[in-house]
């Protein structure tokens, strides 16, 4: 990985056989950490700019997901990078485990009323895809029905594509090390303690099994349309520089055009000035009854 072109260096290529080691956690290439926050701060506020130009168009959206182990970082990401856009047009959803209702529908049915609306950006904090990991980890429906889900997720992913929403998929890639580290810092800061969950220890037993559903996720589900990427995030700066990268080089692909006003400008000018020209008039008026 050369660490120029993020966009290239972590994308998944469609069908192409996928093995997590072949990804290091751990890289930073020449960036440094004060150069990945200056260049984060740049592209998040490119990003805010950008994400302004969709919502005024609303003819195209973007759905971001994030996928990682526990303490991987996805709200790290929606805090330090997500954050910086507008809420009016940005909606985050985080799907944890079904409720009874969600149950009696298909997978999907809970995920399909949160994907965006035209001119908007959704991020899928966990999305549809834990219905082919963490089902498939712990067997929570036969293998016979998860493994078709590869198939109907890339069916619903074309589908959006099809009517205009822009796909971005990131599985934040931690080592097993940077993991416990985190699980650490959380016992140690009072802040975070509200965070430390049994299965955050009991979850990592099944480390190679989540690896393997990963693996087969990411080769499986990576298109064209809607590309996977493996972000290696050790390093909070260097995964939160990567994804702001990659968004921000996904929405200026789009060549979003602002819509053209639907007022005579000219005519709004004229009222403008006329306006303006009475309110300094009339401040006039009142410093002089206030003088006397």
């Amino acid at each position: 990985m050369t660490g120029k072109h993020l966009i290239e260096d972590f994308r998944v290529p469609p069908g192409k056989r996928v093995r997590l080691t072949d990804f290091d956690p751990a890289f930073k290439g020449k960036h440094s950490k004060s150069h990945a926050l200056r260049k984060t701060q740049e592209l998040c506020a490119s990003m805010g700019e950008l994400q302004q130009k969709l919502f005024a168009e609303r003819k195209r959206s973007l759905l971001v997901c994030l996928q990682a182990l526990d303490a991987g970082g996805k709200d790290g990401v929606v805090k330090h990078v997500i954050g910086s856009m507008n809420p009016d047009g940005c909606d985050v959803a985080n799907f944890k485990e079904p409720t009874p209702e969600e149950l009696a529908h298909d997978f999907l049915w809970r995920v399909e009323a949160k994907t965006p609306k035209r001119g908007e950006i959704a991020i899928f904090n966990r999305s549809h895809y834990e219905d082919v990991l963490i089902v498939r980890v712990h067997n929570l429906v036969p293998k016979e029905v998860w493994s078709k889900r590869y198939d109907q997720i890339n069916d619903f992913e074309r589908r959006l594509a099809a009517n205009g929403t822009h796909i971005l998929k990131f599985f934040l890639h931690i080592s097993k090390e940077e993991q416990l580290r985190r699980f650490e810092q959380r016992l140690d800061d009072p802040t975070k303690r509200w965070k430390i969950s049994e299965s955050d220890y009991t979850e990592r037993e099944y480390w190679d099994d989540y690896g393997r559903a990963y693996e087969d996720a990411l080769a499986k589900c990576s298109t064209g349309d809607a590309p996977w990427f493996v972000i290696p995030a050790d390093y909070k700066w260097l995964r939160d520089m990567a994804i702001s990268e990659i968004i921000v080089k996904t929405l200026e692909s789009m060549n979003i055009q602002v819509p053209k006003p639907t007022v005579n400008i000219e005519d709004i000018r004229r009222k403008y000035h006329s306006a303006a020209k009475q309110d300094k008039h009339g401040e006039a008026r009142h410093k002089r009854r206030t003088r006397t």
